[in-house]
């Protein structure tokens, strides 16, 4: 047999392999790296939180049950979590997702106090609260095209064996999970506003 072929053939294979599981790496670390992105906005938006509670109080009285909702759940996202554990980093995506539903929900109640809707101060810092959930959803469809990436490498064969050697697992989506947006829209009830 030709020594060519002998070593050869198991060389390539050997080379092969590496570049797939330097590939699945590489992928990791590029979703791994959007989901920094995504906590650097998300801090933003997390530092952003006080300051329009704070003036929120001032005006909404009747409101505290929101408030104080809000406030736990800044806190629930500002918990330590592993990037690379799937249920530690989808119970994080989840309270990020929960807090920004609150905060627009406190953003829509505002418009039911006109001494709030019209306070520069207020109008302000909602221009930047929309500035900040600008860029925590670009930096969402980056983790999300990131995410995919990865799991279409680790989901597939050879990428799937591959990743099992190299303790790769899949990473979940950031994913609204709003059934609001889901419900048909009745439109009677719109045209009479």
């Amino acid at each position: 047999m030709d020594p060519m072929i002998v070593y050869g053939v198991p060389a390539i294979i050997c080379i092969g392999l590496y570049f797939w599981y330097a590939s699945i790496i590489s992928r990791k670390n590029k979703a791994l790296e959007a989901l920094s992105s995504v906590d650097v906005q998300l801090q933003k938006r997390f530092d952003l939180v006080p300051n329009i509670l704070k003036l929120a109080q001032r005006f909404m009285d009747h409101e505290k049950e929101l408030l104080t909702r809000v406030v736990e759940l800044r806190a629930k996202v500002q918990q330590p979590y592993s990037p690379t554990d799937p249920t530690e980093l989808a119970a994080h995506l989840e309270a990020s997702q929960a807090l920004e539903t609150g905060l627009g929900r406190l953003f829509a109640l505002a418009e039911n106090y006109p001494d709030l809707k019209s306070d520069a101060t207020i109008i302000r810092a909602q221009e930047t609260y929309e500035e900040v959930e600008g860029h925590i959803s670009a930096a969402r469809r980056y983790y999300n095209a990131a995410v995919s990436d990865l799991n279409n490498a680790v989901e597939i064969f050879p990428g799937s064996v591959i990743a099992g050697f190299a303790r790769v697992k899949t990473m979940p989506f950031y994913e609204i999970d709003n059934p609001e947006w889901r419900k048909p829209v009745d439109v009677d009830s719109v045209m009479r506003l």
